[in-house]
């Protein structure tokens, strides 16, 4: 069976710079699988520091909604598959208004991670901490990734939530090498 880590957080809690050292140390060989799309300055600044941020000899894929198939194209021994977040994922999927596309790539992505070969490892953010949101798209956004984060914990080993650059391990035991680096700065 291979390793298969969910790793979810609020935002700037570390989760992503947790899980790209832990690609580093399941593997040299890493996919790294983009979801966001920059739709504005701010967040295409925020993609340009994340590809900054990460090995250069790191293999990048951005797909924003073909997620499934992306996985199954790219998965073999040897490799560590990273998808960075779930949450633009569903969100990119959300915003498309099309709801048969969410509900076959939610399928899609369910049936497709027990198949995989290589280990993976699943970013996503823990948005449902919070207040209920007012407005409909956002509380649906809330109640989706809620439930896809109770199916994907079900099927995996491994489930951590980051909290101020800490990993808490809510399911499963820490990867027997993972030490996390701790920040010489603040995370901005």
């Amino acid at each position: 069976m291979n390793q298969q880590y969910l790793i979810l957080g609020g935002a700037r809690s570390g989760k992503s710079r947790y899980a790209e050292q832990l690609a580093s140390q399941l593997s040299d060989e890493v996919i790294y699988i983009a979801t966001a799309q920059a739709h504005d300055n701010e967040m295409q600044q925020r993609i340009e520091q994340h590809k900054k941020d990460r090995p250069s000899h790191w293999l990048t894929i951005e797909e924003p909604q073909q997620l499934a198939d992306t996985l199954l194209a790219h998965d073999k021994v040897g490799s560590v598959l990273l998808v960075d977040c779930l949450t633009l994922w569903l969100n990119n999927l959300l915003c498309s208004e099309n709801e048969t596309l969410l509900k076959n790539q939610l399928d899609s992505l369910l049936n497709t991670l027990p198949q995989l070969k290589s280990p993976i490892i699943l970013v996503s953010n823990e948005v449902g901490m919070g207040i209920i949101p007012l407005g409909k798209l956002s509380r649906l956004f809330v109640d989706e990734s809620g439930r896809l984060h109770q199916r994907i914990a079900y099927l995996f080993d491994q489930v951590v939530l980051m909290t101020v650059g800490i990993p808490q391990y809510i399911k499963g035991q820490p990867y027997a090498h993972n030490t996390v680096d701790r920040p010489d700065t603040p995370l901005t």
